[in-house]
C-alpha cells in the first residue's frame, strides 16, 4: 500500500475534494507536485492530463445540459420540420450559365425572368461554381412540359446565356425532373445502413469491452444523430443526399473518440476492485483528463480539411454538394467529440456503479480516507501503518521543498511482538 500511495492522485483538480460518488480524488499537499512541492497551473494540468477537470463529479449537470439540447432538437424536428431539397420533395430544376451576351448574369435577373414567365418566383435559386463554369440552378415544384418551355424561352430572351460554343444559345438552358420517390429511396437505404452500423457497433464494443460500455457508446451515438439532425432543423439548412451521407460518416469519428477514452478507462480500472486508492468514477475521470487533449487535438485536425471543404464549397464553387457534405460533418464532429467526453464516460460510470462490487469498493475507499483524515486531526502517529507513513513522507517532502531544508523521515517504532535478533557473537 505504501508504494501505491507515494504517487499523488491525479484523477481530479488538485486541491479539491469531491463528496460525490465517482467525483474527484484526494488532493495532495494543496495541489502541489509531490516531487517539487510547487502548485501546478490549471493549463499545465490540463495539458499533461493530471486532473484539471472534474467531469465525472459534475456529470449530473452535463446530463441536464444534454437533455435540454435533445429536447430543443426534438421539438424543432417535430414542430418546425426540415428544409428538404428537391431530391426529397420532387420538382423541376432548370440550369443555365451565369454569363450572357450582356455580361455576368445576376441572381435577381434570373428570378425576375422566371417570375415574368409563370407569375411566381422559383422555390430556390442558387449559384454553383465560379468563373467560366458558374451556373444558376432554379428549383420549383413539378412543372409540365409547356411551363418548362415557357420559362426557358423567357430566360433566353432576357439573359441570352452563352453556350459551350461561346455564342448565345437556348440549348445552354437545361431542365430536369426529379421524383420524390428517389429521395425516399435514399432515405430508406440510409436508415438501413444506420441500423446495421449501430448493431455492428454494439456487438463490437460488447466483445472488445463489455455490455455497459456498449450501452454507453450507443446512447452517445444516438445523441449525436438527434442533435445534428435537430440543429439542421433549427437553423433551416437544406437536407440533401449529401447531408445524409455526411451524417453517416460522422458516426465513425464519434465512435473512434469514444473507443479511445474507453480503452484508457479500462487500462486505469484494471484490478481496481482489489485496491482502495480510487473509486471507479475517479479512475474514469483520470482517463478522461489523460485523453482530453488527444480528443481535442484529433477533432481540431479533423476540422481543418472539413473547413477547407466548406470554404471551397461556399466561396469558390458556390452552394452545392461539397458544401452540404462539409456542413453536416462540421456540426457532427463538434457534437461527437463533446458527447464522447462529457456523456459516454459519465454514463459508463453510472452503469458500473450499479454493480454491488463497485459500490463496496467505493465504500472501502471512503472508509480508508475517513480513517486517514482522523489520524491527521488527532491521535499518535504510527509509522508501522504503511498508509500513514506514506502520507507523512509526502508532507515532509513538500515542507522540505518549500523551506529549503532536508526532509525528516519519521522513524518507525518496533512492533511489541518483535523479538531482538541474536547477535553474531552469541551464534559463535
Amino acid at each position: 500500500m505504501a508504494a501505491e500511495d507515494e504517487t499523488p492522485d491525479a484523477g481530479t483538480p488538485a486541491g479539491v475534494t469531491s463528496k460525490k460518488e465517482g467525483g474527484s480524488a484526494e488532493p495532495d499537499a494543496g495541489g502541489a507536485s509531490a516531487a517539487t512541492g510547487k502548485k501546478e497551473s490549471f493549463f499545465h494540468r490540463l495539458y499533461v492530463g493530471t486532473g484539471a477537470l472534474d467531469i465525472i463529479g459534475v456529470r449530473k449537470r452535463w446530463y441536464l445540459a444534454f437533455a435540454l439540447l435533445v429536447l430543443v432538437c426534438l421539438g424543432s424536428m417535430i414542430f418546425r420540420g426540415f428544409h428538404l431539397g428537391i431530391e426529397f420533395e420532387g420538382g423541376t430544376q432548370i440550369q443555365l450559365p451565369a454569363r450572357g451576351a450582356q455580361g455576368e448574369i445576376t441572381q435577381s435577373q434570373v428570378i425576375g425572368s422566371f417570375q415574368k414567365a409563370l407569375g411566381e418566383q422559383p422555390a430556390e435559386t442558387q449559384q454553383v461554381g465560379a468563373g467560366a463554369s458558374a451556373t444558376f440552378q432554379l428549383r420549383s415544384e413539378a412543372l409540365d412540359a409547356a411551363s418548362v418551355e415557357k420559362v426557358k424561352k423567357q430566360l433566353f430572351t432576357d439573359l441570352a446565356p452563352i453556350g459551350s460554343n461561346g455564342q448565345p444559345s437556348e440549348r445552354a438552358i437545361s431542365d430536369s425532373a426529379v421524383s420524390a420517390s428517389w429521395g425516399g429511396e435514399i432515405s430508406r437505404q440510409a436508415l438501413i445502413a444506420l441500423g446495421v452500423f449501430l448493431v455492428a457497433v454494439v456487438i463490437f464494443l460488447a466483445i472488445y469491452f463489455d455490455t455497459r460500455m456498449a450501452a454507453a457508446a450507443l446512447i452517445s451515438l444516438l445523441h449525436d444523430i438527434l442533435v445534428t439532425a435537430g440543429l439542421y432543423s433549427l437553423v433551416g439548412f437544406e437536407v440533401t443526399p449529401a447531408t445524409v451521407i455526411g451524417l453517416l460518416t460522422i458516426l465513425g469519428f464519434s465512435l473512434y473518440d469514444t473507443v479511445v477514452v474507453f480503452d484508457k478507462v479500462r487500462e486505469n480500472t484494471r484490478g481496481l476492485l482489489g485496491l482502495s486508492r480510487r473509486t471507479y468514477g475517479e479512475a474514469a475521470n483520470l482517463a478522461l483528463n489523460q485523453t482530453l487533449m488527444r480528443s481535442f487535438n484529433t477533432a481540431f485536425i479533423a476540422l481543418l480539411p472539413i473547413l477547407g471543404l466548406l470554404i471551397v464549397g461556399s466561396i469558390l464553387l458556390g452552394s452545392g454538394t461539397l458544401q452540404d457534405l462539409a456542413l453536416v460533418q462540421l456540426i457532427g464532429t463538434l457534437v461527437g467529440v463533446l458527447s464522447s467526453v462529457a456523456l459516454a464516460t459519465p454514463l459508463l460510470v453510472d452503469f458500473k456503479m450499479r454493480d454491488p462490487k463497485y459500490r463496496q469498493q467505493a465504500e472501502r475507499v471512503r472508509a480508508r480516507r475517513a480513517k486517514a483524515a482522523s489520524r491527521e486531526t488527532g491521535g499518535d502517529f504510527d509509522a508501522n501503518d504503511d498508509d500513514q507513513l506514506a502520507a507523512e513522507l509526502r508532507k515532509e517532502k513538500a515542507y522540505a521543498a518549500a523551506a529549503g531544508v532536508p526532509a525528516r523521515t519519521p522513524k518507525a517504532r518496533p512492533r511489541p511482538s518483535a523479538k531482538p535478533r541474536p547477535s553474531a557473537k552469541k551464534k559463535r
